[in-house]
C-alpha cells in the first residue's frame, strides 16, 4: 500500500473513532440511560454539553474534508503519483487534519483557535499543491 492511501485509510479511521467514541458513546449513553430519546439530537439544535458541541463540529469537519482528499490521493494514485512529495504531502495533511479535530476537541480558547486555523491552513496548502502536482504529471 502506498503512503497516500494508508493516509486516506487512516483518515477514514480517524473520522470513524471520532464519531463513534466521541458523538455515538454520547448519544448511544444518553439514549440508553433514559435521558434521551434516540431522535432527541437534530442536527440543527444545540444540544449537549460544550464538549459534547465541540466533538461533533469536529467530526463534521472531518466529513466535509474526507471527500476532497479522497479524491485527490485516488486521482494521484491513478496518474501514477505514489512517493516522493506527493507522500510527503499527504501525510502532512492527514497529521494536520489530526491537529485540527484534537485541537476543536480540546477547547474554544482564542489560542487553541487559532492552532487549529493553522491546521487548516497546513491542510488547505498540502491538497492545493497536490493537485498541482498531479495537474503537472497527468
Amino acid at each position: 500500500m502506498t503512503t497516500p492511501l494508508a493516509c486516506l485509510l487512516f483518515f477514514v479511521g480517524w473520522t470513524l473513532c471520532v464519531v463513534f467514541f466521541g458523538v455515538g458513546m454520547f448519544r448511544v449513553g444518553n439514549v440508553l440511560l433514559g435521558r434521551a430519546r434516540p431522535n432527541g439530537f437534530p442536527a440543527d439544535v444545540p444540544h449537549g454539553p460544550d464538549w459534547y458541541r465541540r466533538v461533533a463540529r469536529a467530526h463534521a469537519n472531518c466529513v466535509e474534508n474526507l471527500g476532497p482528499f479522497a479524491a485527490v490521493v485516488l486521482t494521484g494514485h491513478v496518474v501514477g503519483l505514489h512517493d516522493g512529495a506527493f507522500a510527503n504531502l499527504a501525510l502532512a495533511y492527514v497529521l494536520a487534519r489530526v491537529g485540527q479535530t484534537v485541537s476543536h476537541i480540546v477547547s474554544n480558547r482564542s489560542l487553541i483557535v487559532n492552532v487549529r486555523f493553522t491546521f487548516f491552513v497546513v491542510q488547505l496548502v498540502c491538497i492545493g499543491a497536490m493537485i498541482v502536482q498531479i495537474v503537472r504529471h497527468g
